[in-house]
């Protein structure tokens, strides 16, 4: 595991390096990811839209500077994504913030597609889905936890919805979306905060 972490944070983009890659694809009408459609296209399109809104707005509340403030150790925030996941676009912007508040944690993120092997450690209910945020001791790449793909309160609205119809339908991604930008982020800063106090503590 160890190993393929190393490969996985030598191949990564910081926050920036990921923005402009995303960018640059799109300039060529391309979407990142082992698939091209007009759908991935558009989704990041999207999310280049909401990253921008998101990066300017995004504030972190008192309570969870604190905590960051508190943070004894540094640690390595190594996340899976794609430009098109309409999740990954709400929380990256929000791990970047936490990332820039302090200097104990470092934001780093991989593509899913490019690194399927690191991928298929970090399943949820089988299924690849990001983003995922995976937790590591810079000094020894050591895996301390991991969290993702959403916060629970978006978890329990999908779920919601999975149970009432079956499946996710496009009502289902409006309201998700609504409960993001209602949320603020918040639930994502104090869920990773959490887990990185907790690894603290182990």
């Amino acid at each position: 595991m160890n190993v393929r972490i190393e490969q996985s944070l030598a191949n990564s983009y910081s926050y920036a390096e990921y923005r402009n890659h995303v960018s640059q694809l799109l300039l060529e009408g391309l979407s990142t990811g082992a698939t091209q459609s007009e759908d991935l296209t558009h989704y990041s399109t999207l999310n280049e839209v909401r990253m921008n809104r998101l990066d300017k707005t995004i504030k972190i509340p008192q309570e969870v500077q604190e905590k960051l403030g508190d943070l004894k150790k540094e640690q390595t925030l190594l996340v899976i994504s794609e430009g098109w996941c309409g999740d990954a676009a709400q929380i990256l912007p929000v791990l970047n913030k936490l990332a820039e508040a302090t200097d104990k944690l470092e934001l780093r993120i991989v593509l899913r597609d490019d690194n399927t092997e690191l991928m298929d450690n970090f399943l949820t209910n089988g299924s690849r889905s990001i983003p995922k945020l995976i937790l590591i001791e810079p000094e020894t790449t050591t895996v301390r936890g991991s969290w993702g793909p959403r916060p629970h309160g978006a978890v329990q609205l999908i779920l919601d919805a999975k149970e009432k119809f079956g499946h996710i339908t496009p009502e289902t991604k409006a309201d998700l979306q609504k409960w993001y930008l209602q949320d603020k982020g918040i639930s994502t800063m104090e869920e990773v905060v959490l887990l990185l106090n907790n690894t603290e503590n182990m």
